[in-house]
């Protein structure tokens, strides 16, 4: 049984581990197999006519990251400046991307009849980008579909 299997059918008790991190009051979760490493703030180079979700580019021992900012990515409010963001390095396509995030949490699994499809009342923009939520003891667990996320259109 592979970690990435979406939860449902099987009658085992499939579980699947995440990444987890906050944004704002919010709290996320990323497929541990999608996240490369977690970095304190960085030191970021910003780029000039990028769009407004893109934080900057950050050396990641010689390798070049974009570094896109959670907070701008879901419409939120700005950062608090005595606050510098956390960076969750996640894998694309296209290389190592850092994730902007305000904290990190611990690696979790989720037991897969706690899973639900997101709440129709959601942000539409929010919704988009979210794979489906977990239900945990006193808080909800939203899990990013990574490939969306990094979907970064030039109007942002």
């Amino acid at each position: 049984m592979s970690p990435t299997n979406k939860a449902g059918g099987s009658g085992m008790a499939n579980t699947r581990q995440f990444a987890t991190f906050y944004v704002e009051n919010l709290f996320f979760g990323l497929e541990v197999l999608e996240v490369q490493e977690v970095l304190r703030s960085q030191e970021m180079t910003r780029v000039p006519l990028a769009p407004g979700v893109i934080q900057g580019l950050i050396n990641l021992r010689g390798q070049i990251v974009t570094a896109i900012d959670m907070r701008q990515r879901l419409r939120l409010k700005n950062r608090e400046s005595q606050a510098p963001p956390m960076n969750m390095v996640v894998r694309s396509e296209d290389g190592a991307v850092s994730l902007l995030v305000d904290e990190i949490g611990d690696v979790l699994e989720a037991p897969a009849d706690a899973y639900e499809l997101p709440p129709q009342n959601m942000q539409s923009e929010h919704r988009q980008m979210i794979e489906g939520v977990y239900k945990l003891d006193g808080k909800l667990l939203l899990v990013l579909d990574r490939e969306k996320v990094l979907q970064v259109q030039v109007e942002n």
